[in-house]
């Protein structure tokens, strides 16, 4: 049994679910709960008495989950977009909450859960909770009445543990629908920490260093940067991170958030400016584009395979999000994600602290529930708390933004340097922009302008006016 501390009982039985979720035993009678004990030569402390005092017995090994008990024999469906092997470790990581609090969650997954979740709403067979991958989805789900508000149990713990921009993401005209549950990371740069050491360049810790760097390896002979942003029916999304990148370092939040809105356009001043920033970087032909080509093959270079000149001391650094570590054993069986390994990743600095402190562009699923139902409302409770992220976490594969992780939980040094930023209560988090837009545009326009500007050098300002052309009139 998983020994979780519970640090904040008070908070998880707040709200509408506190006069169900208090004082019931643990799989069974205190009878059974005291055999077993017994067995274990610790029948004196097999059962306890709860802190409300009411003397009823939790069996021991489940103290940590006593707030979520009272609706033993409940079942809470949820449905998702991740399959296995992901589902397995879900189901692992929740299942000593299952054990103890009675409650069946099943899990059904599916590669089409974005057609079928609003068919199943439609015909009344919502899942009692869904996994939802992007806000925007949640949005047209509120739209057509689908989820019910989250508790005030579930918005305590999003409060105490999550960067104030998450649960923004989660609500919906003012109103508190889903807790953030698994993060990834895109603010990150790959490199060889071997070619880095040759060649004399320590890891920058600044914009102004980082650009430094790529200025002394070009002299050096080799081209800094390498990237690609083919993806078949998606080609172009590589290029429309690096734009989000540099609009949130060099514009804040607030105007990052216009631009999402459609409020500020891709034609105007700080857009073009941020795009000017781009040019200097990624379309620059003493920078780019290592092991390939010219700055044209960044459009034909495979995503999947921008990285690995990197390998080859061919180029020197990819910008990439956290889940690129998948590729590198691709490149070359064997390669080791370390600090001191074949090759690693460093944080995208900030440009200016004032305009956006430790910005960080990422993304994640929203855990949403279609029903109020007591158990419903505790499993919504259980998967927004540090006790679940941290038994996730420690499973691999899988990084939370929730702040009550602790860092050494993560065995993998990338999931452990996205965790830091990530779950940064004070830094500047903002959800992918391409995501949050218009299907038209984030989807559509911005990919195939952006392949434009990079395989025929189109300007500039006929890329910009293009892709708000695009975007819907209401």
């Amino acid at each position: 049994m998983t020994a979780i501390k519970r640090r904040r009982g008070a908070i998880l039985i707040a709200g509408g679910i506190a006069a169900t979720m208090l004082l019931a035993a643990c799989g069974g009678s205190s009878d059974e709960a005291s055999s077993e004990g017994a067995t274990e030569d610790t029948a004196a402390e097999s059962t306890e008495t709860t802190d409300e005092g009411a003397g009823d017995a939790v069996a021991a090994g489940c103290e940590a989950y006593e707030a979520y008990m009272g609706s033993e024999g409940g079942s809470v469906t949820l449905f998702t977009s991740i399959l296995p092997p992901e589902q397995q470790l879900f189901e692992q990581a929740w299942a000593d909450f299952e054990s103890c609090t009675g409650i069946d969650i099943v899990y059904e997954g599916s590669d089409q859960f974005e057609a079928q979740l609003p068919t199943r709403i439609a015909g009344g067979n919502a899942p009692d909770i869904a996994f939802i991958p992007q806000p925007g989805l949640l949005a047209k789900l509120v739209e057509s009445g689908g989820p019910v508000a989250a508790p005030d149990s579930v918005a305590a713990n999003v409060d105490a543990y999550w960067n104030p921009a998450w649960k923004d993401y989660g609500s919906v005209d003012g109103t508190f629908y889903a807790a953030p549950l698994g993060s990834n990371m895109k603010s990150l740069v790959w490199y060889s920490p071997k070619y880095f050491s040759e060649w004399g360049i320590a890891v920058p810790t600044t914009w102004d260093e980082m650009f430094a760097a790529a200025d002394a390896i070009a002299a050096a002979g080799v081209k800094p940067f390498c990237g690609g942003i083919e993806s078949g029916g998606a080609t172009g999304w590589p290029a429309t991170d690096w734009l989000e990148q540099i609009v949130l370092r060099t514009q804040g939040g607030e105007v990052y958030d216009k631009w999402v809105a459609g409020d500020v356009k891709f034609d105007s001043p700080e857009i073009k400016g941020a795009m000017d920033v781009l040019a200097g970087w990624m379309k620059n032909p003493d920078y780019v584009n290592g092991g390939f080509g010219d700055v044209k093959t960044i459009a034909t270079t495979a995503f999947q395979d921008a990285g690995g000149p990197i390998l080859a001391g061919e180029c020197a650094m990819l910008q990439q999000a956290s889940f690129y570590a998948n590729f590198w054993e691709n490149f070359q069986p064997g390669t080791t994600i370390a600090e001191d390994g074949d090759v690693f990743a460093f944080y995208l600095p900030e440009v200016d602290a004032a305009v956006a402190a430790n910005p960080v562009v990422g993304g994640g699923e929203f855990v949403t529930a279609f029903a109020d139902r007591p158990e419903v409302q505790a499993v919504q409770t259980y998967l927004a708390s540090p006790e679940f992220a941290t038994s996730k976490a420690a499973l691999g594969t899988w990084v939370s933004a929730n702040s009550g992780v602790p860092l050494d939980t993560y065995a993998n040094p990338i999931d452990r340097l996205s965790a830091e930023y990530l779950a940064n209560p004070d830094g500047t988090f903002r959800f992918d922009a391409s995501d949050l837009m218009p299907a038209a545009v984030g989807a559509g326009a911005e990919w195939t302008e952006m392949t434009a500007w990079f395989a025929e050098d189109k300007s500039t300002d006929a890329v910009l006016k293009a892709i708000d052309a695009a975007w819907p009139a209401s």
